[in-house]
Parts: C-alpha cells; sequence; structure tokens
C-alpha cells in the first residue's frame, strides 16, 4: 500500500534520501522509529501485521515469519525506492512459558518471529547492501539477550541469538560495506507494557522504583538511537548492542 508523504522533514535531515525498511512499524518503537526516520529525510517503508501509519510511503501487512511474503516485501521495496540502504528489524512477540510447559508451537513461534524475522528480512535485503556496496542492519534485541528474568523463557533464548546473529552478521560482512548493530531496550512504555500497568494495580510505581533515573523509557529514546546507527554519523560502529535501559541491568540488587 502506497501512502502520500505528509512528514515534515526537519531543516537538520540526517537520512536524507535513504531507503529504509522498519518491520513492526503499527506501534510502539517501531512506529516512533518510522516516523523519525521520515522526519529526518528517509524515504520509509514498513512491514507489520497490523495496518502502519502515514510515516510510510510505502507499507503492507504480513508475517515476519512467512519468507515468501518477505522476499515479495522486500522486492516490491526496491522497485519503488530503487535500493535498500538501512533495515531496522523491530517486529517480535512476548513469548513467556514455565520451560517445561512450553508447547512446541509457542517455542516454534518464539524463534520464527522473534530471530527468524529478523533472519528473512536481513537474507532478503543483504543482496541489495552488497551490490551498492554500503547498508546499515539495526536489529531491536532485548535486555532479555543481556539478563535473564525468571518466568520469561523462551524468550531471551531467541534475543541472545538475535545478538548473536547481529555480530556474526557484521563481521561477515564489513569489508563490503554493510555494518549490523543491535539495540536492547529496557522497560519501554509502549501499548502492551501501559495495558499490563492497567491490569496490575501498583506496578508502574514498582518497575520505575527500580530504575536508577526513577523513570520509564519512551519508545522516542530508542528511535533516537536507532537514528544514529543507521546514519552515516555511525559508520565506524559495527557488531554493537546498545543497551537503552536506564541502567537497570547495571544494578546489584541485595
Amino acid at each position: 500500500m502506497v501512502r502520500p508523504g505528509r512528514t515534515r522533514v526537519s531543516a537538520n535531515a540526517r537520512l536524507s534520501g535513504k531507503r529504509v525498511i522498519v518491520t513492526g512499524a503499527a506501534g510502539g518503537i517501531g512506529a516512533a522509529i518510522a516516523k523519525l526516520f521520515a522526519a529526518h529525510g528517509a524515504r520509509v517503508a514498513c512491514y507489520d501485521r497490523q495496518v502502519s501509519d502515514a510515516a510510510c510511503e510505502y507499507s503492507a501487512q504480513g508475517d515476519v515469519a512467512d519468507t515468501g511474503a518477505v522476499v515479495d516485501f522486500v522486492a516490491g521495496v526496491h522497485a519503488r525506492f530503487g535500493g535498500v540502504d538501512v533495515l531496522v528489524n523491530n517486529a517480535g512477540a512476548d513469548v513467556f512459558a514455565e520451560p517445561l510447559r512450553l508447547s512446541q508451537a509457542d517455542w516454534q513461534r518464539n524463534l520464527d518471529t522473534n530471530l527468524g524475522g529478523a533472519w528473512n528480512f536481513a537474507r532478503a535485503v543483504l543482496p541489495h547492501m552488497l551490490e551498492q556496496g554500503a547498508g546499515s542492519i539495526v536489529n531491536i534485541a532485548s535486555v532479555h539477550g543481556h539478563k535473564i528474568i525468571p518466568g520469561a523463557f523462551p524468550y531471551p533464548v531467541a534475543k541472545h541469538g538475535l545478538i548473536g546473529m547481529t555480530k556474526a552478521l557484521a563481521i561477515q560482512y564489513a569489508a563490503q560495506g554493510v555494518r549490523c548493530n543491535s539495540i536492547s531496550p529496557g522497560l519501554i512504555l509502549v501499548e502492551r507494557i501501559e495495558r499490563w500497568f492497567e491490569r496490575e494495580p501498583g506496578a508502574r510505581e514498582r518497575q520505575t522504583e527500580l530504575l536508577p533515573c526513577k523513570r520509564i523509557g519512551t519508545p522516542e529514546e530508542v528511535a533516537y538511537t536507532a537514528l544514529f546507527l543507521a546514519s552515516d554519523e555511525a559508520r565506524f560502529i559495527n557488531a554493537t548492542d546498545i543497551l537503552i535501559d536506564g541502567g537497570r541491568s547495571q544494578l546489584y540488587h541485595e
């Protein structure tokens, strides 16, 4: 679906002319990234299971685990934009269960969405990036890829894998002009977190108190980090993961 461009471009555009794909762009962090990138002069193509907003010049609904649909979407972006300069793999899903009660279907869904989806898109865009000798892939990982939170299995399995895939692809293609980095957000005020707070009175206050800065992060703060990594300002940054968690993962809790 093609949407009219209505986003006002910043006078100090940092992604002017860049051709970008953002997955999971219909809400939360993905929507914030798409909006900010468009405001900084990027041509943004969005892929999500839901309808994405007007920050996207070109969009489609689909599942990142559907390899054929991903290939077709990337081909459509390439045909419309003439190439792909930046890929932001943001799409993901919470999959939490007691390990021995976890169904095989949920185990596979976790891997297919949270790790396989990023690989499907990377595999589809890499030939274009390698052909032009330049490209930046930004994977949205998680603090779950660094620290284990009880009761969160098997989600951290996929997020550890995503960070590992980021580094492996980064080293593999570094000499050919393609960079690959990841961002690991902690607690961010997206829609599902707001719903959690509504269901559990006091949860917002308890979680805020655990953070050294005494506030919860916003999608826009993650988006600005993605903007930097996607831009030429970060051209010597490769195979790196950036934690965005207000310092919480560095605390030692007695």
